[in-house]
């Protein structure tokens, strides 16, 4: 069985092709540049040589993309875009038009004058992968599955905070089960307001696999949660320490107990160790975190869990882990299958299992290598 996973952040998008037959340490790996990071070099470059850009394709992620399309305008240069492009900056497109960007017609920016850089926004390039491995001498022809993982904020109402939308499709997501696999779809069973991931579905074009999308902070998590040392624990708290976000679960006998999340750049390693320390305690409030301009909190458990190290486990994963690196509550930093930046492929995985049962026991059976099941997965 051969499955291609594909998790797409803010700095990198790290990509890991999984063969059932291969130990998984020897799978194909990739650590490349993320589209939004693509997308923010070539308007870098444009803004450079003085020329003006038009935005197509689907939406994206934004973050550095955004910025560099920012920076565009105010050195005077021009932004057109259609509206799928330009949602990859703000769902509202009076927001857009108020931001300088000029919406067109797809038809309108194919009559665009030849001068003007043309880009295609699209978080997943399947083809552009695939010419990637075909190099060394690698083929993405014969897939079962194809699972991609993207940060999706949802398309929140005018009115609605962005960050309560966030939370609130959290929530919901738990209410149906506390597993972290709830936060994984097949392609056709995607939420109409995850806009992004359906973006993803646009621009996978003709795949001839399984689709399963994800959202990239529980992939992490989820992934970490492979390691090992994690494996052997029952209660626990897992952190993944993105770029731009950072979201914790605490994890008991029934899956999730709790969960917050926050934005990376407004936190620091004591301001974290705190939001761990209650969320761990059962006391941390949903306004805390809100009220600091993060996501939420959510507590199903309200009992302490005790000491990190001696009642309970403390786990951290994610591109900005050294954060943690000096933390009071010292906590394992998890490598599943020795590769931090791949938590989230792995995760991926476990997905697919999930959402496509009748390729669980293949890619459990590869995953675990002789490993001991974790105490939440023996009858």
């Amino acid at each position: 069985m051969n499955i291609l996973a594909v998790d797409i952040g803010t700095g990198t998008q790290d990509i890991l092709l999984f063969d059932s037959r291969k130990d998984v340490e020897n799978s194909f790996k990739m650590v490349l540049p993320s589209p939004t990071m693509i997308t923010h070099r070539r308007l870098k470059e444009a803004t450079r040589r003085g020329q003006d850009v038009a935005l197509t394709g689907v939406t994206m992620g934004g973050g550095p993309s955004h910025w560099a399309a920012e920076d565009h305008l105010k050195a005077g240069y021009r932004v057109y875009a259609t509206e799928d492009a330009a949602r990859s900056f703000n769902d509202d497109l009076e927001v857009v038009k108020e931001f300088g960007v000029i919406l067109v017609s797809e038809d309108e920016a194919a009559r665009l004058p030849a001068e003007i850089l043309q880009l295609e926004l699209k978080d997943f390039n399947f083809d552009q992968i695939a010419r990637a491995f075909s190099h060394f001498d690698v083929s993405l022809h014969d897939l079962d599955a194809v699972a991609v993982a993207v940060f999706d904020h949802g398309a929140a109402p005018p009115g609605y905070s962005d960050r309560q939308f966030r939370f609130d499709y959290i929530k919901d997501r738990i209410s149906t089960g506390r597993q972290l696999s709830v936060f994984s779809f097949l392609a056709q069973d995607i939420p109409e307001i995850m806009t992004r991931m359906k973006s993803v579905v646009l621009s996978s074009g003709q795949l001839d696999a399984e689709l399963v999308l994800m959202d990239t902070a529980p992939a992490a998590v989820l992934g970490a949660m492979q390691d090992s040392m994690i494996r052997s624990h029952q209660k626990m708290v897992v952190a993944n320490i993105g770029n731009f976000h950072t979201i914790a679960f605490r994890w008991g006998k029934v899956g999730i107990e709790g969960v917050f999340e926050h934005h990376t750049g407004m936190l620091d390693a004591p301001k974290l160790d705190g939001l761990l320390s209650r969320m761990a305690e059962g006391s941390l409030l949903h306004e805390e975190v809100f009220m600091d301009h993060g996501h939420g909190a959510l507590l199903f458990e309200s009992s302490p869990l005790g000491q990190p190290g001696k009642d309970f486990f403390l786990a951290v994963t994610g591109p900005r882990w050294v954060m943690m690196e000096k933390s009071i509550l010292n906590p394992y930093f998890a490598t599943p299958y020795g590769d931090m930046m791949m938590a989230g492929c792995f995760g991926l995985l476990k997905a697919v299992g999930e959402r496509l049962p009748v390729y669980r026991a293949e890619i459990d059976a590869a995953l675990a290598q002789g490993r001991e099941k974790p105490p939440w997965e023996l009858a």
